[in-house]
């Protein structure tokens, strides 16, 4: 595989561009600065296909990201492969406002023909490849230029590993036959509304307790004001304030700005400047949600009380014992929160009981609630049964 120096140059990206939208697919990583500000900061962009690989720097003086913007959201010939790829999206979304389409992520394939949840990178190389990576160069400071030799070489090896490892990956799909378990998986991915940030929506993201339209209502208010300020300071939300804070505030709203000197978790020059005068202001005007608003009432059942909580657990272990026996990743099967209200008498809208997780895993489970499977041992190992095959 060619490796080409670090790419600097509009044209030399362009040429490079043309030549990746004539491929099947392309491996696509990025090296990002989030830690200190609201938008992570775009520092290096790696891609590859089997034959070329390249780093680009996006910092570089008067280079246009055109070029390869359009290649992963505007081609729908070549397909985007990542690993743990959200954060990568999210990046070209706030760049462009579109998400690469079509898109696969290794980390999500690796759940259907594995058990491994969360496979990080490094132990996807080493699994499939036997290669070790070195991690040295992994929580650099990739805004600082210029960027070293090792910076560059351990950059480029993500894609370049990428470009082995996915048709391995690819083909162990295909004999397995569960590559349309993952269609909706990668939609949901590239869905551009799990990237769109709307300050008017943040609210929802912040655990509080109850549906008081009055609570509820300060706490959009003040989420928004806290989500407009991180975005205008360019600064991470929780250095405006915590969740924790925000919740405090819409339960216990101070009277006056004085009193914002008390609260445990903001400054004490709010008392008297301008960010305390806007977070009053928000608190101050803030109107109760409307009943179309408010989160959805506990669905029948739940909270599971303790019946419901054992008959939880069964699913989870049922759970588990299936994974294992199709040698798949249980997260990929069913969500916690599904096998809960499953329990707790909920039958509509849950994931696990459509599609091919129906099929998989769904039915059983619903068999299991409902009576018609139990839990048996046989050779040592714990097994599923029917209760009608158990009586005879």
């Amino acid at each position: 595989m060619h490796i080409h120096p670090l790419i600097t140059k509009t044209e030399d990206l362009a040429d490079l561009c043309a030549r990746l939208a004539k491929s099947e697919f392309v491996t696509v990583d990025t090296e990002f600065m989030r830690e200190n500000t609201y938008w992570p900061e775009l520092c290096l962009v790696q891609i590859a296909n089997t034959e070329e690989a390249a780093a680009v720097d996006p910092m570089a003086p008067g280079l246009d990201m055109t070029p390869l913007y359009d290649l992963l959201v505007d081609n729908e010939d070549v397909l985007k492969v990542f690993h743990a790829g959200g954060q990568d999206v999210e990046i070209v979304f706030n760049a462009t406002g579109r998400t690469p389409h079509p898109i696969f992520d290794t980390q999500i394939a690796m759940m259907a023909i594995s058990q491994s949840e969360q496979i990080g990178y490094s132990n996807l190389v080493e699994s499939w490849l036997g290669l070790t990576i070195d991690k040295g160069a992994r929580f650099t400071d990739w805004s600082r230029r210029p960027l070293t030799d090792r910076q560059i070489e351990y950059a480029i090896g993500d894609v370049t590993h990428l470009a082995k490892i996915f048709p391995k990956i690819l083909k162990r799909l295909m004999k397995t036959g569960r590559g349309e378990w993952l269609d909706q998986e990668m939609e949901k991915l590239a869905d551009p509304e799990n990237y769109r940030n709307d300050p008017g929506q943040v609210w929802k993201k912040i655990k509080a307790s109850g549906r008081n339209p009055a609570v509820l209502g300060r706490l959009k208010a003040i989420a928004e004001w806290r989500e407009i300020e991180a975005q205008g300071k360019n600064l991470p939300r929780g250095r405006i304030a915590r969740d924790e804070t925000l919740a405090d505030l819409a339960s216990h709203p101070p009277r006056q700005q004085a009193d914002l000197a008390k609260v445990r978790g903001l400054s004490q020059g709010w008392k008297d400047n301008e960010i305390g005068r806007r977070l009053m202001t928000a608190i101050t005007t803030a109107e109760p949600l409307s009943e179309d608003e408010l989160p959805p009432r506990a669905p029948r059942g739940a909270p599971l009380g303790k019946e419901g909580s054992l008959v939880a657990d069964l699913l989870k272990l049922l759970l588990k014992i299936r994974a294992r026996e199709i040698d798949a990743a249980a997260r990929l099967l069913a969500r916690t929160d599904d096998l809960e209200l499953l329990a707790a008498g909920v039958r509509k809208n849950l994931a696990v009981l459509e599609g091919w997780r129906f099929g998989v895993f769904g039915k059983d489970a619903l068999d299991l609630v409902e009576g018609k499977l139990a839990f048996a041992v046989e050779n040592g190992k714990l097994k599923m049964t029917r209760v009608d095959d158990a009586a005879d």
